[in-house]
């Protein structure tokens, strides 16, 4: 469904409106989408779609996702939680989540950046070059 540049508009306003010191404020997203669901405006339908994809990437922002092939002890765990947060100037919550598929090795995913340096991933680009 194609979204109207006004529609567009007011979902970030809206969505900016949910900030607060730089963070998103969920009870504050809650009640954006209690009144624009009951007063229903003009195009409401895609001013809540466009709303909810900007709400998703935030969200996404903030939250780092870890896939490592070994168990990872505390202080490693903090390290990562460290220099993660001071890579993107803020704090991000950490899931940890083991795959021992990547054979050794960490893969990270904040929002739409990855970096893998798995075995696993090495492996694959090292079969692409010799095909």
């Amino acid at each position: 469904m194609k979204i109207s540049k006004e529609a567009r508009r007011a979902s970030r306003q809206l969505f900016r409106l949910c900030m607060v010191d730089g963070k998103l404020d969920e009870t504050r997203v809650r009640q954006v989408v209690e009144k624009v669901g009951a007063s229903k405006p003009r195009s409401y339908v895609g001013i809540l779609n466009s709303f909810a994809h900007l709400v998703r990437s935030e969200v996404e922002r903030q939250r780092a996702i870890v896939e490592h092939a070994t168990d990872l002890d505390d202080s490693m765990k903090e390290q990562l939680r460290r220099s993660l947060s001071q890579k993107y100037n803020r704090d991000l919550q950490l899931e940890f989540v083991l795959k021992p598929e990547l054979f050794g090795g960490v893969r990270v995913r904040v929002g739409s950046d990855v970096w893998d340096g798995s075995v696993k991933a090495r492996l694959e680009n090292l079969q692409a070059q010799l095909a």
